[in-house]
């Protein structure tokens, strides 16, 4: 009897053993499952943002579309081969941190240095939705001058990731005519954490400076 007893112990410990690790194979069955189901519909909605018929007029940090119509959208080593063999003009149309005009008497201001893509033209202010006559006369002033009046000259237009002002700018350049858009929507957030270099810039003079 006591023998009879010991293999029926051993018979149940081992089907305990060959339930066990059945249920931790469940487990983290399900468990994956799950965050494959939390992390897909996110995916999927970043990918069906579609292009606004006008220009965005609000909320610039967001998820912009991945496409431009009519301009090229490149991707950061794309971005990357065109700056090594000069191939095309850089623009950074980051907007410019204006010193605040509620600052408490005698506070110091410091600018936030603003640091582009090596060789880029930045002009600040116009990427927003809609522009004063002064800013849209000195986007077409510096357009002209950086391109020398030759509309078929490349143009890589960029600002930061998730930034609506760079895909704006590069919609209102093809209205105004210029023929060989690029958008680079990573920005400068892209092309650092490529490790690719970045140097100090300063806004482009408005036509009467």
């Amino acid at each position: 009897m006591v023998s009879v007893a010991r293999r029926e112990k051993s018979a149940h410990q081992e089907d305990s053993f060959d339930q066990e690790p059945m249920t931790a194979i469940t487990r983290r069955f399900v468990s994956c499952a799950l965050v494959i189901l939390f992390w897909a519909p996110i995916s999927a909605s970043s990918q069906d943002i579609s292009e606004p018929e006008g220009y965005r007029t609000e909320d610039y940090r967001a998820p912009t579309p991945t496409t431009l119509k009519g301009a090229r959208v490149v991707t950061t080593a794309e971005a990357e081969q065109i700056w090594k063999t000069g191939g095309a003009i850089f623009l950074d149309v980051l907007p410019y941190a204006p010193r605040p005009t509620n600052l408490p008497p005698g506070t110091i201001w410091r600018e936030k240095p603003r640091r582009s893509i090596p060789g880029s033209s930045w002009l600040p202010d116009t990427g927003y939705g809609a522009l004063a006559p002064v800013t849209e006369n000195y986007l077409q002033t510096n357009l002209a001058r950086v391109t020398g009046g030759d509309r078929t000259k490349a143009l890589v237009v960029y600002c930061l990731r998730d930034c609506w002002m760079s895909w704006n700018a590069a919609k209102r350049i093809l209205a105004m005519g210029y023929a060989n858009v690029v958008w680079y929507p990573d920005g400068t957030d892209g092309w650092a954490e490529a490790d690719l270099p970045l140097r100090e810039s300063m806004p482009e003079l408005q036509p009467s400076q």
